[in-house]
């Protein structure tokens, strides 16, 4: 059992991958779109959105269902919606069959981090979970890699709608592998529970072993109390602290999905002269952050800070500092300097993430993880929606020169915004309450 829940792992990480792909693939298109489409950073800001404002709509019905259909029947079936709007894109021929296949993939997409946070919770010991939560944030910076970098090359090469197509011929091997593999807890192996084989260890333990018995069936299913729905949302919205983490949400989650995810692209196209392949070079920091950071994050606030609030205020600091160096200087960094401010700021912004869902999880009883994750997971994604469209006005208040490029004052303009944004997020993190238990 203690190996196959290593491949149920895997089989979820990779698509989480997917969703983080898509959430950040544009940034790589954008120039394309614009050019097939005939259409302005405003429409393009709208086409981004799409999938944010899809996925913030989803989380609350996305725990539900987690919580009563199953999270395994969940991921499989959104894993197929968002594969058929993969290749519904691939194929579009006009800006607004675009635009539903889009919200095909955000639908799709939507539903698949919760069910798998569920289904961990059963697989994984309540000691491993922050650590496997940055396992699968790391997983998902490898989706922005494929995303930026990989797919950059992909483009270059073979054009944006035969990349896409690829993409949903990767993602069904994946609804397959979902299917037939995936489990929602060990009972439907007919394995005992994580919890029953804890008992059986220590219960085998001799005294001297210094461990204090534990009552049999403690924590398991079968004793734990049932929770309405509606009991669980009455919960969660009247829980004070659930406010501040899902503010910072809604403003640290804009920032990196409104730059990071779409106009971090155009940014050093236009700004620094970066071809394609070069800024997809940049933009892969964006993915190593996310694999070195989210592991790391997790064991610093496990192992050594011993603090959920510290971690955010210490990452949220970082990225006000990040931005302000930006605005400060928004042509003048050499590609080295670049690359080190495209890692950190993944880091800061973006693996810092797990840290708001461990707390939103910390905060609540265990029967209603689904439900509290999926309700404060409509913030980042709110967030990223109004941002995404937010920026492309901005842009678009700025004429565009004879290549189609807008200006520097257009972009500075656009870090004065995310500067500010960072702020208010940054406020957040000290009105949190510190859910760290030994």
């Amino acid at each position: 059992m203690l190996s196959y829940r290593w491949l149920l792992f895997a089989i979820l990480a990779l698509a989480y991958s997917f969703v983080y792909f898509h959430r950040n693939c544009l940034s790589v298109v954008t120039d394309d779109l614009a050019t097939k489409f005939q259409v302005t950073a405003k429409a393009i800001g709208v086409l981004g959105s799409i999938y944010f404002w899809c996925y913030a709509v989803m989380q609350f019905p996305a725990g539900l269902l987690s919580d009563s259909v199953g999270p395994r029947r969940t991921v499989t079936f959104s894993l197929l919606l968002a594969t058929a709007g993969s290749l519904l894109f691939a194929l579009a021929p006009t800006f607004g069959v675009a635009q539903a296949a889009r919200v095909m993939v955000g639908l799709g997409a939507s539903m698949v981090f919760i069910p798998t946070m569920k289904i961990l919770a059963q697989w994984f010991r309540a000691r491993e979970f922050a650590f496997m939560s940055g396992l699968m944030q790391a997983a998902g910076g490898l989706g922005i890699l494929a995303a930026t970098s990989l797919l950059s090359l992909l483009v270059t090469h073979t054009g944006w709608q035969w990349s896409f197509g690829i993409v949903a011929a990767c993602m069904l091997v994946l609804v397959l592998a979902a299917w037939w593999i995936v489990r929602d807890r060990p009972a439907d192996k007919g394995w005992p529970s994580i919890t029953e084989i804890d008992h059986q260890e220590d219960v085998a333990q001799p005294p001297s072993a210094g461990k204090e018995p534990i009552t049999p069936g403690g924590g398991g299913a079968a004793e734990q109390k049932k929770i309405g729905l509606l009991q669980g949302v009455r919960m969660v919205l009247a829980q004070k602290y659930f406010w501040p983490v899902a503010l910072w949400f809604f403003f640290d989650c804009g920032i990196f999905f409104g730059f990071g995810s779409l106009w971090s692209g155009p940014y050093l196209g236009h700004v620094y002269d970066m071809n394609k392949v070069q800024c997809g070079g940049i933009l892969s920091m964006l993915a190593w952050g996310m694999v070195l950071g989210g592991p790391v994050l997790g064991l610093l606030s496990q192992r050594i800070l011993r603090s959920r609030r510290k971690t955010f205020t210490l990452c949220t600091s970082a990225l006000v500092i990040l931005l302000l160096a930006l605005v400060l200087f928004p042509t003048g960094l050499s590609r080295t300097a670049l690359v080190v401010w495209f890692l950190l700021f993944s880091v800061c912004s973006s693996a810092i993430v797990i840290m708001g869902f461990t707390t939103t999880k910390e905060l609540f009883p265990v029967e209603i993880a689904g439900t509290c994750v999926g309700m404060v997971n409509f913030f980042p994604f709110a967030g990223g929606a109004i941002f995404q469209h937010l920026l492309g006005h901005v842009l678009d208040a700025y004429e565009r020169n004879a290549a189609g490029h807008y200006p520097l004052e257009a972009y500075r303009m656009v870090l004065l915004v995310l500067l500010a944004a960072s702020v208010l997020s940054l406020a957040c993190t000290f009105l949190m309450k510190e859910t760290y238990r030994k």
